[in-house]
Formats: C-alpha cells, structure tokens, sequence
C-alpha cells in the first residue's frame, strides 16, 4: 500500500505538482462559477469535482487556491463549450491565511486549463497569480507575469 501511494506522488511530481500544500481555507464549492485567466478561448468555468478530495459523508467537495480540478467550459469559444477539462485555481475571493500570519484575497475567483500531464493549455496568464499556485506547479509560474 505504502509503495502504491509513493509511485502516486511521483507520478504527480513528474506531470508538474511540486510538494506538499499547507492548509488554505477552501473557499469554491463544487457548482461554483470561475473565470478562465489564460488565452484558451474559455471565459467561463464550472467547477465539476475536486481532484483528491477526501472528504466526509455529505459535506459539499469544495477547492482552494493551488487545487487541480475538473471543469466543464461555460461560456467561450463554440469548440471548447460543453466539454470537460482539467483546471488549476490560481486565485480565490475567500480570505486565507498565509504562514507569516497576514490574510490575503483576490478580487475574483479564477482557474487556468491544464492537460491531465498537468502542462498547460494557453499560453499566457491574464491578472496576478496567487503564491500558492505558482509553488505547487511550476508551468503556471513561468506563464504568470504577476505573483502575489
């Protein structure tokens, strides 16, 4: 079992996770709408499910900022509606607390399309990038013009 979860991790390291996360209060509930921030052609987002969440009987799944999950295209370009993809949040409006102890949120809820080897799939990232996202997966970090 334990040889099982060690080539699990590995495997996510190699499709561009990087690491542990520390505890971030989860502000997006499965159902919650999002903003597309890079230059797919998607505008809008729908959070489907949260990839790894492990949670209790009848508690709402819910994401934080640096969360991979799965979405389904809402508004944008006609190829790219109505089909589900993979998405990373990279900002979240829910305050949450970082280690050196002050708060930070963001003025809206956005995610970014990534492919399920965790590359991404635009090219460039409009508006700030949380800290968060950009440690866990290092695409996202070079794309980002702006890390807060």
């Amino acid at each position: 079992m334990a040889a099982r979860a060690k080539s699990r991790a590995r495997a996510l390291i190699a499709r561009g996770m990087i690491g542990q996360r520390m505890k971030i209060t989860r502000g997006l509930p499965v159902g919650s709408m999002v903003k597309c921030a890079d230059n797919t052609g998607a505008r809008d987002l729908r959070i489907i499910q949260v990839i790894g969440y492990k949670g209790r009987l009848r508690r709402s799944p819910s994401a934080a900022v640096g969360d991979m999950v799965s979405v389904s295209v809402r508004s944008g370009s006609p190829d790219l509606r109505r089909k589900i993809f993979r998405g990373v949040i990279i900002r979240q409006r829910k305050p949450y607390r970082r280690k050196e102890g002050y708060w930070i949120q963001f003025e809206d809820n956005a995610a970014v399309l990534m492919t399920d080897e965790g590359e991404m799939r635009g090219s460039e990232i409009r508006g700030p990038v949380s800290r968060e996202a950009a440690e866990r997966w290092p695409r996202i970090a070079s794309a980002a013009r702006i890390i807060i």
